[in-house]
């Protein structure tokens, strides 16, 4: 069939309007696609089977899991562990807390899976240390976000599992591989970056942690640790699938959390699970509402459109790259992560795999332009928190943020055009 323009823009402009107004992105899908419906004439039962469909996906398994894992972990007393952990490595250098911050951001990552409460559970206990020590609570706020973004490439990421679907079954494994050394590319680039503007303000070293305390830190350190090896080792190695290295890895948790640093009463689970399902409700309505507003995409050949119309565009691999990565850019700044995934994934893989990109590529490229989003304005869900953390306004952290963003930028291009740094890994483990 042929292109519908009023079909296209019905749907389209339904969702962006309902979005301009400030229902949630969930909603937003939702009635859009049942506008959609009634305007082809197509009955509602299937937009109902299309969210149900949607969710009957076994990967799916993983997500409560690792947000529960999660959540027990954030918690608990871990990020203070990881912080003094990251402090052995970086903390004696110029600027050192604001290393360690960095570092602790990478680390906490690996556990939570979520940059928001990454920079949440991170900052709550840096940024007030900073700033007492005499960092300017712009930068302080600034540098923390940005360190918080690697969490989305870091296994186990949630949206990593959400990419899998929506990309039809990518590998899991291939992508919690792709994503490390991404992840630590990001880190590096960010850790230099403060490095250098610490030499230029001259912000303190810290003090070295004592020896008689150094076993005891890397043993707290090593064990929170543990997580991501358990999850990452046993999808490896065959020995488990995602969804059950992310049950074991949450028993881990919790007994790690409960009863051997005992940070929390047994009765904090409830909470915990609260929390859990309040969050996974969240996730599991924005990926049922995007299964049927997807359904439409497909359904109007939008993403055959915007393949030609891409491609049409230019016969340089190079720019329309750049061009995908630009749209990305400016999605990210005005829509949630998760939705974006679910939308733009049949939208621009296609794109991409017709330029020969590996579909693990594009999936490590489009979360990095996702992350950086989130801490960008309008709706930069991890930049507001950072900001009430900091208690400091968003107009002053955007004037610091570009330090971190170039370094961010300059990894996204890295990875978009050298394809070993995400999928060297991969190979290397047979993914």
């Amino acid at each position: 069939m042929s292109i519908d323009p009023v079909a296209v823009s019905l749907l389209l402009g339904s969702f962006a309007v309902l979005v301009l107004i400030r229902v949630p992105i969930a909603l937003s899908l939702a009635i859009a696609a049942v506008l959609e419906a009634f305007y082809l004439g197509i009955p509602l039962t299937t937009v109902g089977q299309r969210m149900v469909a949607s969710l009957d996906a076994f990967a799916l398994l993983a997500i409560p899991f690792f947000i529960l894992g999660g959540e027990i972990m954030g918690a608990g007393g871990i990020s203070a562990r990881l912080i003094r952990f990251a402090g052995l490595f970086v903390g004696w250098l110029r600027g050192g807390l604001g290393l360690v911050n960095i570092g602790a951001s990478t680390f906490f990552g690996a556990l939570s899976g979520s940059s928001v409460a990454d920079v949440s559970a991170v900052g709550s206990v840096t940024i007030p240390m900073m700033k007492k020590k005499g960092y300017d609570t712009d930068y302080a706020v600034s540098l923390t976000i940005s360190g918080a973004a690697q969490a989305v490439m870091i296994p186990p990421s949630h949206n990593l599992v959400i990419y899998s679907m929506a990309a039809g079954g990518v590998s899991i494994g291939a992508l919690f591989t792709a994503g490390i050394l991404p992840g630590l590319m990001l880190g590096g680039a960010l850790m230099v970056t403060a490095f250098l503007v610490a030499l230029k303000r001259g912000y303190p070293k810290e003090e070295l942690i004592p020896m008689r305390e150094v076993p005891r830190v890397v043993a707290d350190g090593l064990l929170s640790l543990l997580m991501p090896v358990i999850i990452l080792g046993g999808i490896l190695s065959g020995f488990f699938t995602a969804t059950e290295s992310a049950a074991v890895a949450c028993v881990y948790a919790f007994v790690l959390t409960f009863f051997v640093y005992r940070d929390l009463p047994l009765r904090a689970m409830i909470p915990i699970l609260q929390k859990t399902t309040r969050t996974l409700g969240v996730v599991l309505f924005i990926i049922a509402a995007a299964g049927a507003f997807g359904y439409f995409l497909a359904f109007l050949q939008v993403p055959a459109a915007v393949t030609d119309a891409l491609l049409g565009f230019s016969d340089s691999k190079i720019v329309i790259l750049l061009l995908v990565n630009v749209l990305l850019l400016l999605l990210g700044a005005v829509m949630d992560m998760a939705p974006l995934i679910l939308i733009m994934t049949p939208i621009l893989l296609p794109v991409a795999t017709s330029l020969g990109m590996d579909p693990v590529q594009f999936g490590i490229m489009l979360l990095l332009n996702l992350a950086i989003g989130l801490i960008t304005p309008p709706v930069g869900n991890v930049l507001f928190v950072g900001c009430a953390i900091g208690r400091i306004s968003i107009e002053k952290v955007t004037k610091t943020l570009p330090i971190f963003l170039v370094p961010m930028i300059a990894v996204l291009l890295l990875i978009t055009f050298v394809p070993q740094f995400s999928l060297a890994l991969p190979g290397f483990f047979g993914q």
